[in-house]
């Protein structure tokens, strides 16, 4: 499952090409970026169930794959990222310098993942992970914000180093100081939206738009269950989704 358009031009001018795919079992969004006159792109969150999905559609649109980067180390879904390097010569990958993980470019703030003439800047926003990012199109008209921001709601901050207090101010001074109408991409959704604004979350999110103390008395108290695949997906993704079980 996708959708994809062709984004108008504006003053800097905008990623040529998008696509957003969905991995069911996970609720997964793996987003496609790519400027179409140098045909260069970068994948987001890729996931090893669907590598054959987007790797078909790399090769249908002609696209030169630069970097597949994760926004974090990823607890419910293994990377395709390890195996994908394999089936694409010059491919590299990227993840946070704080994940822990292994990959060929370790991102920190203000990084830029360029591809053609587009690029992606780095926000570092941990607080789900200590290794999470958002990743914000260099006209700030679309950012990737990963589990920190979700689309009504947030990532747990209950294992892999997750701390309440430091996703508020992650979330309100990386994300919410963007432009009111900058879109929202989230690395899942579980009730089919598919995406949201800055705009929107800051007024209607109903954990971001209480104090630090309810953000945080909301958040201790979630009792989700573990992720059925932590304890094989973390360690695939440390070694970036290359992993013997």
């Amino acid at each position: 499952m996708w959708c994809e358009w062709d984004v108008p031009s504006v003053a800097v001018q905008p990623c040529s090409h998008y696509s957003e795919l969905f991995e069911l079992e996970s609720s997964t969004y793996t987003y496609l970026l790519a400027d179409t006159e140098t045909k260069e792109a970068v994948i987001i969150d890729p996931v090893l169930e669907t590598i054959d999905r987007d790797l078909k559609l790399i090769h249908e649109l002609g696209l030169n794959l630069k970097v597949a980067v994760n926004t974090h180390c990823h607890a419910d879904h293994i990377t395709s990222t390890g195996l994908m390097k394999k089936r694409l010569v010059g491919l590299k990958s990227a993840i946070s310098k704080f994940s822990g993980a292994s990959a060929d470019i370790q991102l920190s703030e203000g990084d830029k993942i360029k591809f053609g003439k587009q690029y992606l800047t780095v926000r570092e926003t941990p607080g789900h992970t200590d290794g999470c990012v958002t990743l914000v199109l260099a006209d700030q008209s679309m950012a990737f914000t990963g589990d920190a921001l979700l689309i009504r709601g947030c990532g747990r901050t209950d294992f892999q180093q997750g701390c309440a207090e430091k996703l508020y101010q992650s979330i309100h001074e990386k994300i919410f100081t963007l432009p009111d109408m900058c879109l929202i991409y989230p690395a899942h959704d579980y009730l089919g939206r598919t995406a949201s604004t800055v705009g929107e979350e800051r007024k209607f999110n109903p954990r971001l738009t209480k104090n630090l103390e309810e953000f945080v008395n909301i958040m201790n108290n979630l009792n989700l269950p573990k992720p059925k695949k932590i304890d094989i997906s973390v360690p695939a993704n440390l070694v970036c989704g290359v992993y013997e079980v």
